[in-house]
């Protein structure tokens, strides 16, 4: 079998049980008591992640990198909790986690550190990483990682991979209509952002937590600042949306009364 070198491009984001409340601040916008929120890791990204570790234990030599992008102290307490659900090398970047941050500001970014992986081989490259995210729902990060790195067999969106043993590799990925486009690609190098995929969160495993912390400390402590670009988006305004609810009992309206009615709201 083919082995493949797997990387994950994938951070945290705020825990999505707790009240975020955006506020506008002399550097730009970003989350009241944003440093103090707990975190986790993101959920499309921690898809791509099990997906990847799952792949390389059944292809013998293949390797799995974390590429994450954010506050180096709060990256640390993040692996403390995801290093026993899965092996990987982490790559730390010491640099904003918020979602107010260009999305090719951060693409460029990635695409550097990647780029000095010591090891890498291009031409094994498989590139995973959320279609979306939980903080940067710009949906293009990936893609434009992927681009800047030369990889042009992209896949967006996707819920199952296999690998074959020719090393082609055949996508499932979501299109309209709940339906898949399946696709057959010769093998690596290929993006592959994840939507749900098919494989549960794994239960932690100390022996693989204490492996991988021998590799993720020295990482940390070598994570290279990273300075985003503010410059290229400016904001305005931040704010919660307001809620507003309008209520109507009627009764005995026809199907398309309401629609129509419902048709006239909207354009209102």
């Amino acid at each position: 079998m083919t082995p493949f070198h797997i990387v994950v491009c994938g951070s945290l984001v705020p825990d999505p049980l707790q009240t975020l409340e955006p506020t506008l601040g002399p550097e730009g916008p970003g989350l009241k008591n944003e440093m103090m929120l707990p975190s986790v890791l993101d959920p499309w990204a921690g898809h791509a992640l099990y997906e990847a570790a799952s792949l390389a234990t059944k292809h013998p030599e293949s390797r799995v990198w974390l590429v994450s992008l954010g506050p180096k102290a709060r990256l640390q307490q993040l692996m403390m909790s995801i290093a026993q659900k899965a092996k990987f090398e982490l790559v730390a970047i010491d640099s904003s986690a918020s979602g107010f941050i260009d999305a090719q500001s951060v693409a460029r970014t990635l695409a550097t550190a990647i780029d000095e992986i010591d090891g890498l081989d291009k031409n094994r490259l498989l590139l995973f990483g959320g279609c979306a995210s939980a903080s940067r729902d710009a949906g293009v990060t990936v893609q434009m990682v992927g681009e800047l790195l030369g990889l042009t067999d992209q896949f967006l969106a996707v819920d199952e991979l296999e690998a074959r043993d020719d090393g082609s590799l055949r996508v499932l990925e979501r299109i309209e209509g709940g339906k898949y486009l399946a696709s057959t690609v010769r093998g690596a190098p290929a993006v592959v952002a994840w939507a749900t995929g098919k494989l549960p969160e794994p239960p932690n495993n100390p022996q693989v937590g204490m492996q991988n912390m021998r590799t993720i400390l020295p990482a940390l402590q070598k994570a290279k600042a990273a300075i985003p670009n503010r410059n290229s988006i400016h904001y305005q305004e931040v704010a919660i949306p307001q809620q507003k609810r309008e209520t109507r009992v009627v009764k005995d309206m026809s199907v398309d009364e309401i629609a129509r009615e419902i048709a006239d709201w909207i354009r209102g």
